[in-house]
């Protein structure tokens, strides 16, 4: 009776700890309550050993994979018992070849029964490489197609080919009649409603609509309304500017703008203060026009930018100075433009004074100007008030000289255009207040000089920094 199942492939279970064993029924001992499997894999791997025997204690559960005789061909009057575990029989097995071509061999398609599992569903696949649904080995052994080589497959192997492909697979997929399934103009008045709902949208004007996004920086409470004109002036001038967030600056007359700093003056920012403050001002704008940190690195010390500075003798001028005293101590090629007076003011002279201490150049004549195009060209020769220096020879030959040269112009506190200007500048930089400059003043920027809210007040001004975090803004025409 025992000698009946010799030759038959098995699958025995010894547990989760010795595992799951395969191979051929070699020998079967009764007495002894013993089976010996020869050619034997343990988990899907080949054993190294040529045969191993199990007690009856030691097995849990035992399949029969294939009845053989003692021969090795498939007995005709035994039928196979399907599982879900295969055995693990290496290629080039006679075994092997005998298996896949046995007539009695399972019907079902290799997919089906290497990825069906006991205890699941049907339409459950379990998607597994090892031999045996119950090994867990950690090399699992790839089962490989027969009569395939160099490409080709002579016939077809239905245990890898055996399921139908799906026909739907065949079908074009319907675009526009899914598309139209769809209804965006539902799916977006939801969206919009549900949005009403939560407070994240509101419907109004533009200005009383709640964005839905908000920068780092702003406030997501309800703010008072903004007030654009926060500065009011007695005296308006001709002009209105506004800021790049939309605040409106008036334009003032050169006699409200000489008493508020009159009133400064007498408070106690002196006209040294403002020189100061001016000419630092002024040169941060030129630094910036010359191409900033681009420009200024050490890499770039073999290219030091040239600013030629045409000044007058006047507080305009000395304005000039202290801004060519800030490029200068800052690595620009300082040439300043100052012609030859028996008495000058006081601002003046203690400015060139300091201005000397930098190394720049001091020119009196245009012929000692460059004849090459410079960066840039600071003009300081106009005044507020004494309008006759326009007639002097001096003044008419730096104007030609500055419109000759390719050089963009930057006007420092121009006067307003009653007065009109002899050079056509590109930028124009107002003090505190803008006056009423004409277009021969190109883009107008503003710089903040220091003074205080409260002499505004006394002037008769309702004031409100439009500066921001900077000290020197542009302005727009109204």
């Amino acid at each position: 009776m025992a000698a009946d199942w010799l030759g038959s492939l098995v699958s025995i279970n010894c547990g989760p700890t010795l595992g799951v064993y395969q191979g051929e029924v070699s020998s079967v001992d009764q007495s002894s309550q013993t089976i010996s499997l020869r050619q034997p894999f343990h988990n899907g791997v080949k054993c190294p050993v040529p045969e191993v025997t199990f007690s009856a204690i030691d097995i849990k559960d035992l399949k029969i994979l294939e009845i053989r005789n003692g021969t090795g061909r498939t007995s005709s009057s035994a039928t196979a018992k399907v599982t879900s575990a295969p055995v693990a029989v290496p290629k080039g097995d006679q075994r092997y070849v005998e298996r896949i071509n046995s007539p009695q061999h399972c019907s079902k398609s290799y997919g089906e029964r290497h990825l069906d599992v006991p205890g699941q569903p049907k339409g459950f696949r379990r998607r597994h490489n090892s031999w045996s649904s119950s090994s867990r080995g950690p090399n699992p052994v790839t089962p490989k197609k027969n009569g395939v080589k160099n490409g080709q497959m002579k016939h077809r192997d239905d245990e890898c080919f055996g399921d139908g492909v799906d026909d739907g697979l065949d079908k074009d997929f319907d675009f526009e009649g899914n598309l139209a399934l769809f209804d965006k103009a539902a799916v977006f008045s939801e969206i919009d409603i549900s949005e009403r709902r939560n407070g994240a949208r509101s419907r109004g004007t533009p200005q009383e609509q709640t964005p839905s996004r908000y920068r780092h920086d702003e406030n997501i409470l309800e703010a008072k309304p903004i007030v654009y004109r926060q500065i009011t002036v007695p005296q308006p001038g001709a002009k209105e500017y506004c800021t790049d967030s939309g605040l409106v600056v008036p334009s003032i007359s050169y006699e409200l703008h000489k008493r508020l700093l009159s009133v400064a003056e007498r408070h106690g920012l002196s006209l040294e203060r403002r020189l100061e403050m001016t000419g630092v001002c002024a040169s941060q704008m030129a630094l910036t026009l010359l191409g900033g940190p681009n420009r200024f690195t050490p890499k770039n010390l073999h290219q030091r930018p040239t600013v030629a500075l045409l000044c007058g003798p006047h507080v305009q001028g000395a304005q000039g100075i202290s801004c060519g005293r800030h490029l200068a101590n800052h690595e620009v090629e300082v040439i300043l433009f100052l012609p030859n007076f028996v008495k000058m003011l006081d601002s003046v002279t203690s400015e060139l004074t300091l201005f000397n201490k930098t190394g720049g150049k001091q020119v009196s004549s245009i012929k000692d100007l460059p004849d090459t195009p410079v960066d840039l060209i600071i003009n300081c020769l106009d005044c507020h008030e004494n309008t006759f220096l326009m007639d002097q020879p001096w003044y008419q030959a730096a104007a030609d000289w500055a419109n000759q040269n390719r050089a963009p112009v930057l006007s420092l506190d121009p006067p307003s255009s009653g007065q009109g200007q002899a050079v056509e500048a590109k930028w124009s930089l107002s003090l505190c207040l803008p006056l009423a400059l004409g277009e021969g003043a190109g883009r107008v920027y503003l710089c903040d000089i220091g003074i205080p809210r409260q002499v505004f007040q006394e002037v008769g001004m309702k004031y409100h920094s439009p500066f921001g975090c900077k000290f020197v803004i542009p302005l727009h025409s109204a």
